[in-house]
């Protein structure tokens, strides 16, 4: 897979089409539409599949924010990243969150979280997570944040359930310094952006 024919872009209203199309493709991406980290248990559970995506779709219609990136191959997309403010995850940073527990509430709105990837099968393997984490940091920077975290799994932890999340591996390749081990799992890397700017690009 040629570099050049991919393109990455910034998921607001008018790609939600495209998204769709990717997420179709998954039986889970297309019960979960990355609401996970977003809703409660319960809400996402009950709204599993036509609910959710529904959810994210007006979330995505109220947000000022992007709801992340998408990467295509020749027109047709074939990748996902969710990344966001933290504050926009109520279920990573909500008072039952572990793994996120020992952050500072106050950085919320300004330090940004990246809590999925997704591939469409024939382009897994080929390096398209790198592109979409590189993005997936530039959307955050050019909206004002002043670092951007993700809490993959830990190294040596291939395989595992939290593999949507990325691997510290991944992270590390771009900067990212782990910041903490909240269990044998999963770890938490940030990589700092510089100070908020007040003339965020809307």
């Amino acid at each position: 897979m040629a570099h050049d024919a991919i393109e990455v872009e910034p998921v607001t209203v008018e790609r939600l089409s495209d998204l769709a199309d990717l997420f179709t493709t998954n039986g889970t991406t297309r019960g979960c539409w990355c609401m996970y980290h977003i809703l409660s248990n319960r809400q996402f559970g009950d709204g599993y599949g036509p609910g959710n995506r529904a959810a994210f779709e007006r979330l995505a219609t109220e947000s000022e924010l992007p709801m992340g990136v998408l990467a295509y191959h020749d027109g047709t997309p074939v990748g996902w990243c969710a990344v966001g403010p933290r504050a926009r995850y109520q279920r990573a940073v909500g008072p039952r969150a572990r793994i996120l527990a020992d952050r500072d509430p106050a950085e919320d709105d300004d330090v940004w979280l990246v809590s999925c990837f997704f591939t469409r099968v024939g382009f897994r393997g080929r390096g398209l997570t790198h592109r979409l984490l590189d993005a997936a940091a530039a959307l955050a920077r050019v909206y004002g944040a002043r670092a951007v975290e993700g809490f993959p799994r830990a190294a040596g932890r291939s395989g595992s359930p939290d593999d949507y999340l990325g691997s510290e591996e991944l992270f590390a390749a771009h900067d990212f310094a782990c910041v903490a081990r909240p269990s044998p799992q999963r770890v938490v890397v940030r990589k700092s952006l510089g100070a908020r700017r007040p003339d965020v690009a809307k």
